[in-house]
C-alpha cells in the first residue's frame, strides 16, 4: 500500500479511523480456505495450562489464532495493489502472585508454546513487585468444548480475485461512465480462526468473518478548479461475500431521494448514485450557520454514537486507564451512580455482542465470556458501561459483560468496544413522516470527518449528503455543512427515532484503541433520528 492510499483510508474520507499494520506474512490467495486441526489446537493448549500451573499460575488462558486477511485496492481501470496475509501463534495470559503476565510465541510446537507459558509467569511474579493491588476477575464456569461461527453464506476468501477485481473496476467504471472523474474502491476481507481454552475449563473455536467494501469517487469542475467527493454508502459487517450480491429488496430510498442500503450492497449502482451526487455537490449552495432541526440517517448516526457514546462509556476510559485515541470520558462514576440525563427520553443504546450481521458479534469474548445484550443509556439516563472479568467488581458486577478482545494472537486481550445502538422508536414513524414535522433543517446521510475533545464532550460531525428541509419537505441539496454538539445536549435534543423498520447498521472496520495500538471492528445500528436546535457551521467559511 503505497502513502496515498494510506492517507486515503485514514483521513477524511473514512472518519479518520485507523487503519491496521499489515501483521503476518504474505500468502497465496488459495491458502486463506485452510484451517488448525481442533483436536491439535487442543493438545497445545493443554501443554500451555499445565505448564503454567506448574510454574504457578493461579489462572491461564491460552488463545491459539489464525488472522488472515485480504486487502484488494483499485482506482479507475487499475489495480493497485492485492494483500494475502496470514498470522498464526499462540498468545499465553496468567494470573500469578496476583498479577497479569503474558507471552506469545509463533512456534505451534509443544516445547515452545511451554516456553512461553512459563515465561507468562515468570513476568506476572516480576510485575508483583510494583501491583498495589491484586487483580480481581469475576466468577467464570467454564464451557466445556463449544465452536461458534459467523452464519455466513458465502466465503469471501474462497471468492477469485478475478471476481473481486471485476467487481471493484466495474463499480469504478460506472463511476466514470456516470460523471466521475476519479474512482478507487477496494475490499477488505477478514477470517479470524480463534481457539480459547483456560482453566476454568472452558475450550472454545471460533470462525469470524468480516467484510467492507469502501470506494470514493469525485467529480471536478475543469472551469473552477473546484472538486467534490462522495465516499461509498456500504456498511462494514460480520458476513460472508453474500453482502454484495445488491437485491433490490436491501435498497431503501429517502425522502431526500439517495438509495441506501440494508443487509446487502449495490456496489455498482452506489457507484452510479455517487458520481451523480458528487456532480451535483459542485453546484449546491453552501449552507448558511446556524440552529437547524437534524434528520440524520444511519449512515450518519453510527459515527455519532461511535465517538459520543461508545468510546466515553468503556469504563477504562472512564477510570482513567486508557486515554489513548482521543482521550478519557466526561461519563465519570459519579454520573452513572446519579443516573446522568445523557439523553431524552427518546433515547435507550444497547450494547450488544450478538447482534446478527454485526462487526462485533462472536459466541464468546477473548477470555471465554458468552456474550450477550444489556442496556448503556435506558430512557435518557446512563445505566451501565462496557466492562471485563478484572473490571466488573468495579462496578459491583457478578460477571464481566464479554468485552474482551485482542487484535491477534501476539496481543494482550483487553476492553473494546461492544456494538452500540440506538434503539428504535417504539411508535410507528417512518422517515418521511419524521420531516413532515420539520419546518427548518437539514437531511444528512452518510458519515464524514469529525473532530472530538479528550473527555468526548466537544465534537463536529460531517456527513456526505445534506439536503435542506423547509416546511415539511425537503427541497435541495447543500454543501460545506458540520454539527457541533456538546454529548448531553445533544442526546437530550433528540425529539424522535423512527421505527423499528427503518432500523439499519453502520459501523467501523478499522477502530484504534491503546498503545501499542489495536484495531477492532464494532457496528452501531439506528433508524432516523432528529435532534432540535442543534448548531451547524460552513465548513468551507471555517476553513478561510
Amino acid at each position: 500500500m503505497d502513502r496515498r492510499d494510506f492517507l486515503k483510508l485514514t483521513g477524511a474520507g473514512l472518519g479518520g479511523l485507523m487503519l491496521p499494520t499489515f501483521v503476518g506474512r504474505a500468502i497465496a490467495a488459495e491458502e486463506l480456505l485452510s484451517t488448525l486441526d481442533v483436536a491439535t489446537k487442543k493438545k497445545l493448549a493443554d501443554v500451555a495450562l499445565q505448564a503454567a500451573k506448574a510454574a504457578g499460575a493461579k489462572y491461564c488462558d491460552v488463545r491459539i489464532g489464525r488472522y488472515l486477511r485480504q486487502f484488494v485496492i483499485t482506482r479507475e481501470d487499475k489495480v493497485q495493489n492485492v494483500v494475502n496475509t496470514e498470522s498464526t501463534g499462540v498468545g499465553i495470559r496468567v494470573i500469578s502472585n496476583g498479577t497479569w503476565g503474558f507471552a506469545a510465541t509463533s512456534e505451534l510446537n509443544a516445547d515452545a508454546v511451554a516456553k512461553a507459558a512459563r515465561q507468562a509467569v515468570a513476568i506476572a511474579k516480576a510485575n508483583s513487585k510494583v501491583q498495589l493491588k491484586p487483580v480481581e476477575l469475576a466468577p467464570l464456569k467454564g464451557v466445556g468444548e463449544v465452536s461458534w461461527a459467523t452464519p455466513i453464506v458465502k466465503n469471501a476468501m474462497a471468492v477469485p480475485i478475478k471476481d473481486k477485481v471485476e467487481l471493484l473496476l466495474g463499480a469504478n467504471a460506472a463511476a466514470v461512465k456516470a460523471g466521475a472523474n476519479f474512482a478507487s474502491s477496494m475490499m477488505f476481507a477478514v477470517n479470524e480462526q480463534k481457539y480459547f481454552a483456560s482453566t476454568d475449563g472452558s475450550y472454545i473455536d471460533q470462525d469470524v468473518h468480516r467484510i467492507w467494501a469502501p470506494m470514493s469517487v469525485t467529480a471536478i469542475d475543469k472551469e473552477s478548479g473546484k472538486f467534490r467527493s462522495r465516499d461509498g454508502l456500504s456498511s462494514p459487517c460480520g458476513m460472508g461475500y453474500e453482502y454484495l450480491d445488491g437485491k433490490l429488496e436491501d435498497r431503501v430510498t429517502l425522502p431526500c431521494g439517495a438509495v441506501v442500503y440494508g443487509k446487502s450492497y449495490d456496489m455498482l449502482g452506489d457507484a452510479e448514485q455517487a458520481a451523480r451526487q458528487a456532480r451535483e455537490k459542485l453546484v449546491a449552495t453552501s449552507v448558511k450557520p446556524g440552529k437547524y432541526d437534524l434528520v440524520l440517517d444511519p449512515s450518519n448516526m453510527w459515527l455519532t454514537i461511535h465517538e459520543s457514546v461508545g468510546h466515553p462509556t468503556e469504563l477504562d476510559r472512564v477510570l482513567g486507564y486508557e486515554a489513548n485515541y482521543a482521550g478519557t470520558s466526561f461519563a465519570t462514576l459519579d454520573k452513572w451512580k446519579e443516573h446522568f440525563q445523557y439523553g431524552s427520553d427518546k433515547v435507550t443504546i444497547v450494547a450488544d455482542k450478538t447482534q446478527p450481521g454485526s462487526l462485533g458479534a462472536v459466541g464468546y469474548d477473548d477470555e471465554g465470556v458468552k456474550t450477550g445484550k444489556w442496556d448503556i443509556i435506558k430512557d435518557g439516563k446512563l445505566v451501565n458501561y462496557q466492562v471485563i472479568r478484572d473490571q466488573a467488581h468495579i462496578l459491583g458486577l457478578k460477571a464481566s459483560q464479554g468485552c474482551c478482545y485482542a487484535d491477534s494472537w501476539s496481543s494482550v486481550q483487553f476492553q473494546r468496544m461492544a456494538n452500540i445502538s440506538l434503539q428504535p422508536g417504539k411508535d410507528k414513524l417512518s422517515p418521511a413522516e419524521m420531516v413532515k414535522n420539520v419546518e427548518n433543517g437539514i437531511y444528512i446521510v452518510g458519515a464524514g470527518s469529525f473532530s472530538i475533545d479528550q473527555q468526548r464532550y466537544n465534537a463536529q460531525f460531517g456527513g456526505q449528503l445534506f439536503y435542506e428541509i423547509k416546511d415539511g419537505k425537503v427541497t435541495r441539496p447543500i454543501e460545506d455543512v458540520a454539527y457541533q454538539i456538546r454529548t448531553p445536549e445533544f442526546w437530550n435534543s433528540c425529539a424522535a427515532v423512527c421505527d423499528q423498520s427503518d432500523y439499519r447498521v453502520g459501523g467501523s472496520f478499522f477502530d484504534g484503541k491503546g498503545q501499542p495500538s489495536q484495531v477492532s471492528a464494532v457496528s452501531h445500528g439506528s433508524a432516523t433520528a432528529r435532534f432540535n436546535g442543534v448548531n451547524v457551521i460552513n465548513t468551507a467559511r471555517s476553513l478561510g
